[in-house]
């Protein structure tokens, strides 16, 4: 997590708004938003450099970086590279290259390549990078880091750099490998124990790991704190560095403007459904959206979904907050219609929102291309089946019904919004999506429903530790502590077990399902979401409705200029 900050006054974000306390279900539920107007009014700090310059020195950098690839490097040095490239998020500038490298490493060297190593370092690096890119590497390779008992050398605890690189790498770990189970309880063991003797950056690496580990962790936030850390090691490339605080400038600007039109386009939405018991909160549903698709190139795809994902939102609120069971079915039965002429049927006060849904809908196909508009139905089809869940949920509540903690989670996973809100994403992205990957999507397969387990219950866990509204439905922790007989506690521990279990499903798809049925990038903006959800749950905190838990976040991501950066 990024740590708090503080920005001057002339360029930070509005002071923290206190958060407004449930007394009854009839009061406002939702705190008011943190934001406001401030990104369509905020001008960041002019810079010396102009767009032009910098998008003209960037293309000279990437071309001396990709020459790199060209070079004879060893297996490590090219390993290094890669994760050097990919911690300050500009591997997307080296795509090709870096799948080349990675598939060459991995066909040639035979992961023997890897293991010939007698870094740790080099070994768990190599062991994490081609895992996240999809390649089977056995986690035999650190064997020979073991004694004769089987467990792992303590002669290890003295090398910080090689235990960090292995605690990452065993977060890879797919389902049923203990060995990686014990390297991840060694390993934090002894980074626990070593961390309060190093200095920076390995001090702030190490404490930042051990509170979300690298592979789970939002690549854009890694990038925030590692331009800096980058820039203290010896032997770091001035290029590289040089690239990545030029692009980290460059998007960030994107960003901005992505937030303005957003604010603007949500401020006009809201003021005409007219819904006030609902969640004011654009700016975290652009967290959503830019923590799937990080990259410039992606910038219509972002706009697209934090769309979505705002409809979604305020379909959440309406079911949650306002509609009687009777109300609830009548909307339900109005999505699933998907007509104008169903507006006549709703409540007065649900017709403006039908309205704007059918309308954004049919305007994202305005702005996609001949060969994209087939997308939208996809998106309108998910958009269906969350209501459907929605209005499940909603049903339970009003019938008093205490779902067994099985039928719960089989539910809530999927009322969680990943899977339309994945689908969001991938209808804007630039390249090519197949039919097929789209209609894979709709089945919702096993990794959708590890990932979908891993938001609920991560949200879960943090709203029973919060006040939770009144008027929800029984959530995973009160069902598991019902069914069991347990404390709050003892059920969160298990429930965290099954996000554990989520995440190493999810590790296991990015090497079983083929690209060509999900391409990297699509299977990215997956993993990403995922991601997103350790953000905004972390440690029992809420993000999304309680915006104030995700102020400092977003100031630093969108506000702070990277450590370094073009003045």
């Amino acid at each position: 997590m990024a740590a708090s900050i503080t920005v001057a006054a002339a360029h930070g974000p509005p002071a923290a708004i206190p958060e407004t306390k449930r007394s009854t279900v009839d009061d406002v539920p939702f705190q008011s938003s943190v934001w406001g107007d401030y990104f369509v009014n905020y001008t960041p700090p002019a810079s010396q450099r102009s767009e032009e310059w910098m998008r003209e020195r960037v293309d000279e950098l990437r071309g001396e970086v990709r020459r790199k690839f060209k070079t004879t490097m060893s297996m490590a040095e090219t390993m290094v590279l890669v994760d050097t490239l990919e911690r300050l998020a500009i591997d997307g500038h080296f795509r090709k290259d870096i799948d080349l490298a990675l598939s060459q490493i991995h066909m040639e060297g035979k992961p023997a390549g890897i293991s010939s190593s007698n870094k740790l370092y080099i070994v768990a690096l190599g062991f994490r990078l081609l895992r996240q890119h999809g390649f089977w590497v056995s986690a035999d390779v650190f064997d020979k880091f073991r004694d004769s008992t089987g467990k792992l050398s303590k002669g290890l605890s003295g090398d910080v750099k090689g235990l960090l690189s292995l605690y990452n790498a065993a977060h890879m770990a797919v389902p049923g490998e203990k060995s990686l189970d014990e390297a991840i309880d060694f390993t934090r063991r002894c980074l626990e124990s070593a961390k309060d003797r190093l200095v920076a950056p390995m001090s702030v690496q190490v404490s930042r790991a051990l509170s979300i580990p690298l592979p789970r962790y939002l690549p854009r936030l890694e990038a925030m704190h590692y331009i800096s850390e980058y820039g203290q090691e010896e032997d770091h490339d001035a290029k590289i560095l040089e690239l990545a605080r030029l692009d980290y400038a460059l998007v960030q600007s994107l960003y901005l403007k992505e937030l303005r039109e957003l604010t603007l386009w949500w401020k006009e939405l809201y003021h005409s459904v007219n819904l006030p018991n609902t969640r004011d909160r654009i700016v975290e549903m652009y967290f959503f959206a830019f923590g799937m698709l990080q990259t410039e190139e992606y910038s219509r795809a972002r706009l697209i979904d934090s769309k979505i994902i705002a409809l979604v939102s305020l379909m959440d609120d309406i079911y949650d907050e306002h509609a009687s069971f009777e109300e609830a079915q009548k909307f339900n039965e109005a999505i699933q219609r998907w007509n104008e002429s169903a507006v006549s049927d709703l409540p007065e006060y649900m017709r403006m929102l039908y309205t704007q849904i059918l309308s954004t809908f049919a305007k994202f196909e305005e702005v996609l291309g001949p060969n994209e508009k087939y997308r939208v139905s996809y998106a309108k089809e998910a958009y269906k089946l969350q209501s459907m869940y929605y209005f499940l949920e909603n049903k339970w509540c009003h019938e008093n019904h205490m779902p067994s903690f099985g039928e719960h989670i089989h539910l809530s996973s999927m009322s969680a919004g990943l899977q339309v809100l994945i689908v969001g994403a991938w209808i804007g992205a630039h390249h090519a999506i197949a039919k097929e990957s789209l209609e894979w999507a709709i089945t919702y397969p096993e990794v959708f429903r590890a990932a979908g387990d891993v938001g609920r219950l991560l949200n879960d866990i943090a709203s029973f530790k919060k006040r939770k509204n009144s008027k929800d439905a029984p959530n995973a922790l009160e069902c598991y502590v019902r069914e069991h007989g347990v404390t709050g506690e003892e059920a969160a521990a298990a429930c965290a077990a099954i996000v554990e279990l989520g995440w190493r499903k999810i590790n296991r798809a990015r090497m079983e399902i083929h690209p060509m049925l999900v391409p990297a990038a699509q299977m990215d903006a997956k993993i990403n979401l995922t991601r997103v959800c350790e953000i905004l749950y972390y440690r029992g905190m809420d993000g999304y409705t309680f915006g104030s838990d995700l102020r400092d976040v977003i100031t630093s991501l969108f506000i702070k200029p990277a450590a370094g950066g073009p003045a």
